[in-house]
């Protein structure tokens, strides 16, 4: 009961920049892998490099770490745009707090995953972990939010999630996508999906279906 709760008491709910920060770190981390290419390596999340080398930060630091500027926008895109958002709702601190944490899980799985399928060499990077789990967020907080798909088309906030569920699954299960690291994706969803009944005892998934 003690437990429980220690790890339901709230943060001090502070109005900050938090969304803005964490994009300008991703930036910078970008920045500074262009001009310094083998920093990408050493912060990239490579489960050989874990596992045999001990490098135990990666899948911490990978999440801030971007192959391209496409790659780095589209995450930035979705982080400003959802994040903002769910940064309102649930404080500075403890969007933070959700943000860095969903994503280091994602990793950590991922680093299982990617092990057990015998990738001890392939790298992962990119923040799209932790920006799925806020994308989750804010359709438990604002189930009833319509996201406008190309300006044109709203959909309501949880199908979009269950549509981004259902085509990272066909990716991952049919092998569609390149190399974009689908279960890193649903990985975020998943964590996501735990933190909330464990941290505010809310269940997502009913909101998700009761639009409450």
């Amino acid at each position: 009961m003690k437990v429980m709760q220690w790890i339901r008491t709230p943060f001090k709910h502070t109005n900050g920049n938090a969304t803005l920060i964490l994009i300008g770190v991703n930036v910078l981390v970008y920045a500074l892998t262009w001009v310094f290419q083998s920093l990408g390596y050493y912060l990239a999340m490579v489960p050989g490099a874990v596992l045999q080398l001990g490098w135990v930060w990666q899948p911490f630091t990978y999440m801030f770490v971007h192959a391209n500027a496409r790659h780095l926008f589209f995450n930035m895109l979705g982080l400003f745009f959802f994040g903002t958002a769910v940064e309102r709702q649930l404080g500075s601190r403890e969007f933070t707090f959700f943000y860095l944490l969903t994503g280091t899980l994602a990793g950590v799985f991922s680093l299982f995953a990617f092990a057990a399928g015998g990738m001890l060499g392939v790298p992962l990077v990119g923040a799209s972990g932790a920006v799925y789990a806020v994308l989750l967020a804010f359709a438990v907080i604002n189930p009833r939010a319509r996201i406008f798909i190309w300006g044109i088309l709203p959909v309501p906030a949880p199908l979009l999630v269950l549509g981004y569920t259902l085509i990272e699954l066909w990716s991952e299960i049919f092998g569609s996508g390149g190399n974009v690291a689908h279960l890193t994706h649903l990985a975020g969803f998943f964590f996501a999906i735990v933190y909330f009944p464990i941290r505010h005892g809310v269940n997502p998934l009913k909101r998700l279906v009761s639009g409450r």
